[in-house]
């Protein structure tokens, strides 16, 4: 099994500790699932009466993070939130994985789907785009990892993801009708969450008046073809707006393999990437250019890893980071950690862009 864990148990771990220490456990089963071999799943017929209860977006708890949040996770990451000029809107990954569930969509009421939810994605994703916007995050019917995968997908994987996807549009539809009020938006996902924004680009902002608000799109973790949409384009510049960046990472001299790692194989080698250190056309990075990785210990770690682009993917090497072990160094698909790996260079990028966002808008 592969493993994702960044310290080493002692027995002396206190009660935060052992908190953080759940989450990486977590994280290590996520991976085994997403990385490892391939897996049989329970699974059962996609039944209309299955499906859980719809999330109510005019009750403040069916947001996994909104600023109205008094005892959001988020407010521990926000410096200034009242003087925020822009939104997000982040769409969280796949976290329903466990092979024994057979159950197509998650249920948002369920607490132990929530927790995790706000203890892992918001917590550690969401989280980068504080310094730029206020968060908006729906939870939402996500699908089960299994629906990605023949012969799942043919057999309820399609009629779970059209269930998660009219969440997403109806929390967002709500959410331009009582909180935007015509500021500027940022959207952001990660792997099925950057998959639904990327209908939320098709179907809102591309060739449409929405697109005169967005400031950028982050969608790692997820192929977007060159020729996708009509007007919303791949971003090149660290300042440019009103475009889409894109990136998937795998640990650099590691062979991806076709049974092991079908992610990569979805990307073409000929598709521009972003690089998430320079966010310009550079295709490579130094190490001393990378502005932090957000690791689980809580702690931001600059520094830590050089990245080179080329076959269409993101290649970084191994994290420089405390106690990490031989363990981490098993893991060849960085997929995990799209935004992880990225978390301070992504937090000030989005400043930027909304600062230059503002200047355009001026001139």
């Amino acid at each position: 099994m592969q493993r994702y864990i960044y310290y080493l148990l002692d027995i002396s771990l206190n009660q935060q500790k052992l908190k953080i220490l759940s989450n990486h456990i977590l994280l290590v089963f996520i991976a085994y699932l997403f990385f490892g071999c391939k897996t049989e799943y329970a699974t059962k017929d996609f039944i209309i009466s299955d499906i859980p209860i719809k999330p109510d977006y005019s009750d403040i708890s069916s947001w996994a993070a909104h600023p109205q949040k008094k005892e959001g996770i988020l407010n521990t990451f926000y410096t200034n939130k009242e003087n925020l000029k822009a939104d997000v809107f982040y769409i969280y990954p796949t976290l329903l994985t466990s092979k024994d569930d057979n159950n197509w969509n998650s249920d948002i009421y369920n607490v132990e789907n929530k927790n995790r939810v706000k203890d892992i994605a918001i917590q550690y994703q969401a989280s980068a785009w504080t310094g730029a916007g206020k968060v908006y995050s729906p939870y939402y019917r996500q699908v089960h990892y299994r629906s990605f995968y023949e012969p799942y997908t043919s057999n309820g994987g399609k009629k779970a993801g059209v269930v998660a996807y009219q969440d997403i549009k109806s929390a967002f539809e709500y959410y331009l009708k009582y909180f935007n009020k015509g500021r500027p938006i940022i959207l952001a996902g990660h792997s099925q969450g950057a998959f639904h924004c990327k209908l939320l680009i098709r179907d809102y902002f591309d060739d449409k008046d929405l697109q005169n608000q967005l400031v950028a799109a982050y969608i790692p973790g997820v192929k977007v073809d060159d020729s996708e949409f009509k007007s919303i384009y791949h971003l090149k510049r660290p300042e440019e707006t009103g475009g889409y960046l894109n990136w998937n990472t795998f640990k650099i001299k590691r062979k991806p393999k076709k049974g092991k790692h079908p992610a990569f194989y979805s990307w073409k080698k000929t598709q521009f990437v972003t690089n998430p250190i320079t966010w310009n056309i550079e295709r490579e990075s130094n190490i001393d250019d990378h502005k932090g990785l957000f690791s689980y210990d809580k702690k931001i770690y600059p520094k830590a890893l050089s990245v080179k682009i080329y076959d269409g993917v993101l290649w970084s090497s191994f994290p420089k980071i405390d106690n990490s072990n031989f363990m981490l160094r098993t893991i060849s698909n960085y997929h995990f950690g799209d935004i992880n790996l990225f978390w301070k260079d992504i937090y000030e990028n989005a400043i930027l862009r909304v600062n230059s966002f503002y200047n355009l808008k001026k001139d």
